[in-house]
């Protein structure tokens, strides 16, 4: 059945005028106007001013009637949706390059690695995604050391596209029995924080705890916390250098999640897959999304301490592509704890790129991976190896299966992202004095066939009526960088 548009937000045009080039106090400064905003869980009719000098959001009222600054052009967006700019915190390449390759060039002044990052950037802003954590899966030590230093955040312009905010390193610290794809023959337990800084370089470890502008190469570790002294020794160190700890590929129970919870880590990655699954006697990682007693673990006894003060529950990734997660079980996710949703792809090199089989470097080794439309599958095996689909698909996902508003399904990808990483008002957000990264969105609901056999099972077969969204623009500190055609 062919899909059939059944409504569509009204929109018009865009269209930028240049303001009088008599206007006095002009300072690259634009007005967008004509849009709905997307302030919290609402869309508000409402004018956005924002500066290219400066790159940031800027409070209209103050630049008006106290600095008299006027806009040097304003742009009518006819009606469409302007939300901050989507922050990607699992990816592990596309568009054919994985952050995990070395071309053997590195540390040149005109590497590869460098170049391919760029092209990726570029690319990858066009998709909606302004900022990210490029994502290493589990590697050598060699490779962790090459690598890493390319992929620390930088403050950038805005026509080299998409912003790393640090890398996110996945792995090499987890369980053998939960590697999923990744080579267990790398992985490695730490007893202290010297094993991980050896592992991953120690001036990739190091920012300036004084300093929230100096931040590490290294942003976000996935660790199994029950592996090694992760939980006790190296989570609570790493969290006061103002890195994250992620549990992810793990075996943990209810209880080593929360001891880990308790000790520094605040993110769970990719949530359901690669660890100990819901069991009604021992909930497992996903137990920690229920409030915990816990603030103190015995690890003598392996039990809680139930007279502690309630400890904070994590954020958590969620993979909607519909085949890491059946969309009921995303729906359950989100219901368990919003504020901590965040949608993320997991996506590998082959976004982008044709069907067919593709090189990877996994570990020590090299190995293929298999791209047939959604699926990506490891060679000759059953076993789902990351996915290829963007995040504004993602997005789409998660409206169509869970009923989500569009200002709920942002805010997974913007705001909350955002306060994982100890970002709030500078990304993922529209407040002023934030970034000006944008992103201008129009949708149509359309009537479709289910796409797959988990959604067919939702839906008994029959025809849905999903939303469908359009990435039209993407501003980086506060230019215009993208604009479909």
């Amino acid at each position: 059945m062919p899909s059939l548009i059944t409504a569509s937000l009204p929109v018009s045009p865009i269209t930028t005028t240049p303001s009088s080039p008599t206007a006095p106090g002009t300072c690259g400064i634009t007005k967008i106007t004509n849009c709905r905003l997307v302030r919290g869980d609402k869309l508000v009719w409402e004018d956005l001013w924002i500066s290219s000098t400066t790159g940031k959001i800027v409070r209209s009222q103050s630049a008006f009637y106290d600095d008299h600054v006027l806009p040097d052009e304003t742009v009518d967006l006819g009606g469409r949706i302007v939300a901050p700019g989507m922050i990607e915190c699992q990816l592990n390449g596309a568009f054919g390059f994985n952050f995990s390759t070395l071309f053997g060039d590195e540390g040149t002044s005109s590497s590869t690695y460098e170049k391919q990052l760029r092209d990726l950037n570029s690319r990858l802003v066009k998709t909606g995604v302004t900022s990210y954590l490029p994502t290493v899966t589990s590697q050598t030590s060699e490779l962790y050391h090459k690598v890493l230093p390319y992929l620390a955040p930088h403050r950038r312009q805005a026509k080299d596209g998409a912003e790393s905010l640090g890398a996110h390193v996945e792995g090499p610290f987890l369980s053998p029995t939960k590697n999923g794809v990744h080579n267990p023959e790398v992985f490695r337990e730490a007893s202290t924080v010297a094993d991980v800084e050896a592992m991953y370089g120690a001036k990739n470890l190091a920012g300036d705890v004084n300093d929230s502008t100096r931040m590490p190469a290294v942003r976000m570790i996935t660790a199994a916390p029950e592996i090694g002294h992760m939980t006790d020794v190296v989570f609570p160190e790493l969290r006061r250098r103002g890195i994250v700890c992620a549990i992810g590929h793990s075996e943990a129970t209810y209880e080593q999640a929360a001891a880990a919870i308790a000790h520094g880590a605040t993110m769970i990655t990719h949530l359901f897959n690669a660890m100990r699954p819901l069991h009604h006697r021992n909930p497992g990682i996903f137990g920690v999304l229920g409030e915990s007693p816990l603030v103190r673990f015995d690890s003598n006894t392996n039990a809680i301490d139930g007279t502690a003060a309630p400890s904070p529950r994590p954020y958590f990734g969620v993979i909607a592509d519909g085949n890491h997660l059946h969309p009921t079980t995303v729906k359950i996710a989100y219901n368990a704890y919003p504020a901590g949703f965040i949608l993320v792809t997991d996506a590998m090199h082959m976004v982008g790129c044709p069907d067919g089989p593709y090189d990877w470097t996994n570990g020590d080794r090299h190995m293929r991976l298999v791209k047939n439309g959604k699926v990506l599958l490891l060679e000759n095996s059953n076993t789902i190896a990351g996915s290829t689909i963007t995040l504004i698909q993602c997005v789409e996902n998660f409206i169509n299966w869970t009923g989500a508003t569009i200002p709920q399904a942002l805010q997974t990808v913007t705001s909350t992202p955002a306060a994982m990483l100890g970002l709030q008002g500078v990304k993922g957000s529209l407040a002023a004095g934030a970034d000006a990264d944008l992103l201008v969105l129009s949708f149509e609901e359309v009537l479709e066939m289910p796409t797959s056999p988990t959604t067919a099972a939702v839906t008994d077969g029959a025809s849905v009526v999903n939303t469908r969204l359009h990435v039209d623009e993407v501003w980086k500190f506060g230019q215009r960088v993208y604009q479909r055609v």
